[in-house]
């Protein structure tokens, strides 16, 4: 049997083969020249990604019983266009330069303003033409999973969960920025978001599109695994997302060192670095998180507050608990036992270090 590292990599070579196939059926249907940038955007904004929302709809599909189907990678891939379209509207919202090492899709087109000479401003239109891209890929999204050509009938199950999924993350999105500008930060306003924002429709409605598609409804058991399983470690993910946008690697995250920092990002991190802080440390916080010019030296005194508060090393034990807790969930769960190897091993890999 193929090890789980390799499974990963056929399940993301075939997400990316109907990404292809998709974006190669549309071009017929936006032909005209001036919307080729629009489009050209689209594809490079769907390339790369580690796949990981297909993957977790994949294992939920396998445990549940569902067999060999390409078109089961087509709906999956319909969740990388969501998660595209989530990227380019939160890039305007946070005023973010940089996505997976390339502009992001507001600079894209305010550069293209720019080396055009067009009138008005550059700034407004890259902003603009973001939040179309961002509606255009929510609209593809929904159009590659009902035409993915999985049986009607499991499409029809399993609808209610993506429509849901979907405005799960709009409301995100919302509490996200609702955050920002109430500055609450305690830990438990931050997990809230993180769970309606990314936990969720990173990891348990994923996996619970794929059991609900397998077994042709929900049952007791899918939603009791979904939550034990799939929102620990969404939870426990979003914790490395945290940890990842002040610490980690601009290498691996594709955007520049404390980019969450400039963005003033009211995660469980800083909710737990303040909660813990001095007051002269808590005002170190408050005078420079979301200060958009912050250099290199505003960011390694941020980081080291974080780190002496013990924020740190309190959320790396966190991704522990919430990842056990996930695992466990594992054990008696009634799906195959490939599909229970590949999910323990997706969770681990989902939550590892990478700093």
């Amino acid at each position: 049997m193929p090890t789980s590292a390799a499974l990963l990599d056929t399940i993301r070579s075939e997400v990316d083969r109907s990404l292809r196939g998709f974006l190669d059926r549309q071009r017929p249907l936006v032909n005209a020249p001036e919307i080729a940038p629009l489009v050209a955007a689209a594809e490079d904004f769907l390339s790369g990604g580690k796949r990981l929302r297909p993957a977790f709809c994949y294992w939920g599909w396998r445990g549940a019983g569902g067999g060999d189907d390409p078109a089961l990678f087509t709906a999956a891939a319909s969740l990388e266009l969501l998660q595209a379209s989530a990227l380019a509207h939160d890039d305007v919202m946070d005023a973010s330069d940089l996505r997976r090492g390339m502009p992001s899709a507001h600079r894209r087109f305010q550069a293209m303003h720019e080396k055009e000479g067009w009138s008005g401003s550059a700034e407004q239109f890259g902003e603009n033409a973001a939040i179309l891209l961002g509606n255009l890929l929510l609209v593809w999204s929904g159009e590659m999973w009902r035409t993915s050509g999985l049986p009607p009938a499991a499409l029809a199950a399993a609808q209610p969960v993506y429509d849901h999924m979907r405005t799960e993350l709009m409301c995100g999105q919302y509490l996200d920025l609702l955050e920002q500008v109430r500055g609450a930060s305690t830990f438990d306003s931050a997990l809230r978001v993180a769970l309606f924002k990314s936990g969720k429709y990173s990891v348990e409605q994923p996996l619970r599109l794929g059991l609900v598609l397998a077994a042709r409804g929900r049952e007791p058991w899918i939603d009791r695994l979904c939550e034990e399983y799939g929102r620990n470690v969404g939870i426990a993910f979003q914790l490395r997302d945290d940890i990842l946008g002040v610490f980690g690697d601009p290498a691996e995250t594709g955007k520049p060192a404390g980019d969450d920092l400039r963005e003033g990002k009211r995660t469980m991190l800083i909710a737990r670095a303040l909660a813990a802080a001095s007051p002269t440390q808590a005002e170190e916080v408050r005078l420079t998180l979301g200060d958009p010019e912050l250099e290199r030296g505003g960011v390694d005194r941020l980081r080291r507050v974080i780190e002496e508060t013990g924020a740190l090393a309190a959320c790396e034990k966190l991704i522990d608990d919430y990842l056990g807790q996930a695992l466990r969930s594992l054990d008696d769960a009634p799906i195959t036992p490939e599909a229970r190897t590949a999910l323990a091993d997706l969770a681990v890999a989902a939550t590892a270090r990478r700093t």
